[in-house]
């Protein structure tokens, strides 16, 4: 059995926050112009009577699912809107099995792409490698309809990196700072969304 070693708890959460706060600051300095570019994408979508679709894995299918829903119901009670058009292919737990294993569970993305995409709608996909198959398959499929792609992701992008129109990279290699950005992006990106389709002030 291995030793016993010593924690101190408040050492722990003071690291962490304190690396947040330093990929945030640095995610800010490197990553403004795409993130606007990204807000612009999809404000055009809503502006144009087109929806949004969210695809990723584990942590970024939450994500998924969290950003769809803060533009289906509301992101603030400060602003009340009509609901936007998104949708977290993440959700459907019949489909996402029957095609995992009718196709394999790479095409579980490409297929709704398929089914639910049209051109002048917009792709989100969201990935901390870049390298997820299912991701990349979905914005092949996003492409060959016209959809607009932006990709949260981090490092170079991976794979993905090359079949979005605006790619957000986090400045940072560890998953779960990765996704703390990636949600906040998401935060920013349904404000942006508001403020230039919605009419918010």
């Amino acid at each position: 059995m291995a030793p016993r070693v010593a924690v101190d708890p408040e050492s722990v959460v003071r690291s962490r926050l304190q690396e947040s706060a330093r990929t945030l600051t640095k995610l800010l300095e490197t990553e403004m112009a795409s993130i606007v570019a990204a807000g612009r994408l999809l404000a055009d979508a809503i502006k144009g009577g087109r929806k949004v679709l969210f695809c990723g894995n584990g942590g970024s299918a939450a994500d998924c699912q969290h950003i769809a829903t803060e533009l289906v119901v509301r992101l603030t009670p400060v602003f009340v809107r009509p609901a936007l058009a998104a949708v977290a292919l993440t959700t459907d737990s019949s489909l996402l099995t029957a095609c995992a294993n009718d196709f394999g569970f790479e095409h579980v993305f490409e297929r709704q792409v398929e089914a639910l995409g049209q051109k002048g709608d917009a792709l989100v996909a969201i990935t901390t490698s870049g390298k997820s198959r299912n991701v990349v398959l979905a914005l092949e499929k996003a492409r060959s309809l016209s959809l607009g792609t932006v990709l949260l992701s981090a490092g170079t992008g991976g794979d993905c990196a090359r079949l979005a129109d605006v790619r957000v990279l986090v400045p940072h290699t560890e998953t779960g700072h990765i996704q703390e950005c990636h949600i906040a992006i998401g935060h920013v990106l349904a404000e942006l969304i508001e403020r230039l389709a919605c009419g918010r002030e």
